[in-house]
C-alpha cells in the first residue's frame, strides 16, 4: 500500500513539475495606482493556490473552534443535569 501511495505522489509531482516547466513565461500583474509586477505564471498560480489553502484552513479552524466551544458548553450542561438528577435521587420520597 505504501508503494502505491508513493507512486501516486511521484506521478503527481511529475505532473505538477511538467506544468511548471510548461508555464515558465512571465506574466504581468497590474495593481492599483499604476503598480505592476512581472512574475512567472507558475509562481502566480502557486501563490493563488497557497492563498486558497490559507483561506480554507482559516475557515476550517474557525468552524472547529466554534464546535469545540459548543461541545464544552453542552458537556457543562450535561454535568449540571447529571448533578441535578443525582440530587433528586437522594431526596426522600413523600408518602
Amino acid at each position: 500500500m505504501r508503494v502505491l501511495v508513493w507512486f501516486v505522489r511521484f506521478v503527481l509531482f511529475l505532473f505538477l513539475f511538467g506544468f511548471a516547466v510548461k508555464n515558465d513565461h512571465v506574466a504581468d500583474l497590474y495593481f492599483f495606482f499604476g503598480r505592476q509586477w512581472h512574475l512567472p505564471l507558475v509562481f502566480i498560480i502557486l501563490v493563488a493556490f497557497g492563498v486558497g489553502i490559507l483561506l480554507g484552513v482559516t475557515a476550517t479552524i474557525t468552524s472547529l473552534l466554534r464546535q469545540r466551544r459548543e461541545i464544552s458548553r453542552l458537556r457543562k450542561q450535561l454535568e449540571r443535569a447529571g448533578q441535578a438528577a443525582s440530587e433528586a435521587a437522594q431526596l426522600p420520597e413523600p408518602f
